[in-house]
């Protein structure tokens, strides 16, 4: 997890005090936010570290063959069960699993899951009898779970159950200042991968930290990694990024301004932060939910930059 933002100082906090429990953990967020990262960080950090950590996407699998593949089979179970075959839950067993896009599971296998967490056993598919399992559980999911339970399509009872302990990761739009950050890290990453020493101009910095990235921190890692290999020399230019991230600044947009006025990404932030409050007429409890800060962040922020009226 790398970050500096208060959002993400928040999250680690939480990492930190739940890992060494078996509390299970719902994580929220939008696509790309690094669900998965938090939740390997969870077991990591866990007693159950050295044990296994098995991932499984619920939106990935055929509605038919998720029961099977998470709770396993026995043999003969169903047409092409040819041999018995241990879930994903047992596989788990002492160990994390986890589970994303939760809120796709289907109803029926909701009142199983549910059935898991609360007697620790697993019956496979064609048998009658349990098998017993040790598992920390962890989901996540990018949709309201709340609406869901709200128009039946997810059951109240498990939806609870899930969300012992409730983690929500920030959109990056809403974590700009973190930009400058996992930049370097994923330059750092693509690097070494590739075995080059490709750095970053100014002037591209500037339009990454303008861009509203809806795929978040996976689509920016993935703009670095292309942008690495594909330039044309050692230093990452405009002309190096994806077309789509430079065309969303205009001509009278904040990059435009920063390029023309020879603005840092420092100067960039405070004119940033006076156009939002600009924006919520000095409202500051709406800035700060605008630029994804605590209010005591935003009023420290004021300060340095003497923003204040």
């Amino acid at each position: 997890m790398i970050g500096e933002h208060p959002s993400i100082k928040k999250v680690l906090e939480i990492i930190r005090r739940v890992a060494p429990t078996d509390a299970t953990v719902l994580i929220t967020g939008e696509s790309g936010t690094g669900k998965e990262l938090v939740a390997r960080a969870i077991h990591s950090a866990s007693p159950r570290a050295s044990r296994p950590f098995v991932p499984v996407n619920c939106a990935a699998i055929p509605e038919n063959l998720l029961e099977s593949e998470l709770f396993g089979h026995a043999r003969g179970a169903f047409t092409g069960a040819h041999s018995a075959r241990l879930g994903m839950f047992q596989l788990a067993n002492h160990g994390t699993i986890f589970l994303d896009e939760v809120g796709e599971l289907p109803l029926a296998l909701q009142a199983k899951l549910l059935r898991v967490l609360q007697d620790g056993e697993v019956r496979p598919v064609g048998t009658d009898h349990p098998v017993a399992v040790h598992v920390r559980v962890i989901t996540a999911t990018n949709k309201e779970l709340a609406h869901q339970v709200e128009k039946g399509s997810f059951r109240e009872d498990l939806f609870f159950r899930l969300q012992v302990i409730p983690i929500h990761l920030p959109p990056l739009r809403a974590r700009r200042s973190d930009i400058p950050i996992l930049t370097q890290h994923f330059l750092e990453k693509a690097n070494a991968r590739h075995g080059l020493s490709v750095t970053i101009s100014r002037e591209a910095m500037i339009y990454l930290w303008e861009y509203d990235w809806p795929g978040n921190i996976r689509e920016l890692e993935h703009a670095i990694e292309r942008a690495v290999l594909l330039g044309k020399g050692t230093l990452v230019g405009t002309e190096d990024l994806p077309p789509h991230i430079v065309s969303r600044s205009g001509s009278v947009s904040l990059v435009s301004q920063a390029l023309s006025r020879q603005l840092t990404l420092r100067d960039l932030e405070r004119e940033y932060i006076a156009k939002v409050l600009e924006h919520t007429r000095g409202n500051k409890t709406e800035a700060a939910r605008i630029l994804g800060v605590d209010r005591t962040t935003l009023y420290r922020k004021l300060e340095e930059y003497k923003l204040k009226d």
